[in-house]
């Protein structure tokens, strides 16, 4: 899977560097791990010292403006250590929407792991989408992984020059609530973790809602995909993601 996922990325990889490449994936994933068991025990004033940002002003001015925000990442890099980031250093309440996993015992584990770090997990599932907008009325920042559609309410799309299907639910939400849908890629460098924050994807309404939708997830698509091939090593999707993976 991680091979096919690396040649639609980069279409004329070489096989040497798929092979360097692949080992690049599991070692980030395996840092992903590390790195979230590490951010147990940290203070805020070592987990400030293992980030930096560019683009923040677009988190700070969607949030000033009081309608919600919404952050859309891809499975990438070192995201648990942004998300313990604006928790403990700016301060902000954080909600992260999770796929659920089956086994209990590894599910409250997991929900403890990321709880202790900062942030509020909530399992994707039936009621979801009514604790989201309580949570974007009172001021939590709430993220939303969109390069993997894992519930209902998918849309069609092309993902890296394929018909797939990704999450609408950032485009309902933000027609629904006026909440600002802010993509945030967060990338490995060196010790650290980078994130870099794009501009607000606009949602506005032009026609029949679902049409809408459709657009403005292509929009996000479209974002993601320039977030990945930045790092392409770097994006952790081991499972089928396109029709044909199947």
């Amino acid at each position: 899977m991680v091979e096919r996922h690396q040649r639609r990325v980069r279409p004329q990889i070489t096989d040497d560097e798929l092979a360097a490449t692949v080992d690049s994936v599991f070692a980030t994933y395996a840092r992903y791990f590390t790195d979230t068991a590490r951010l147990q025990n940290l203070d805020p004033v070592e987990v400030d010292r293992g980030f930096s940002y560019e683009g923040f002003e677009h988190i700070e001015n969607a949030w000033a403006a009081g309608r919600g925000t919404m952050l859309v990442l891809p499975h990438l890099g070192g995201w648990e250590w942004a998300g313990s980031w604006l928790t403990k250093v700016p301060g902000y309440r954080v909600m992260a929407v999770v796929e659920p996993v089956e086994n209990e015992e590894l599910r409250e584990w997991m929900k403890g792991l990321r709880n202790s770090i900062g942030m509020d997990i909530v399992p994707l599932g039936p009621g979801v989408g009514a604790e989201i907008v309580r949570r974007l009325k009172l001021g939590d920042i709430v993220c939303l992984m969109g390069d993997r559609n894992i519930g209902d309410g998918a849309v069609d799309v092309d993902f890296f020059g394929e018909r797939t299907q990704l999450p609408g639910g950032p485009a309902t939400l933000a027609f629904r609530t006026g909440a600002a849908i802010v993509p945030v890629a967060v990338y490995h460098r060196g010790a650290k973790s980078h994130a870099i924050v794009e501009p607000p994807v606009p949602a506005v309404r032009e026609g029949r809602l679902r049409a809408d939708v459709e657009r403005v997830t292509q929009d996000i698509a479209h974002v993601l995909e320039r977030q990945i091939r930045r790092a392409p090593e770097q994006w952790i999707v081991l499972q089928p993601n396109w029709p044909s993976d199947r």
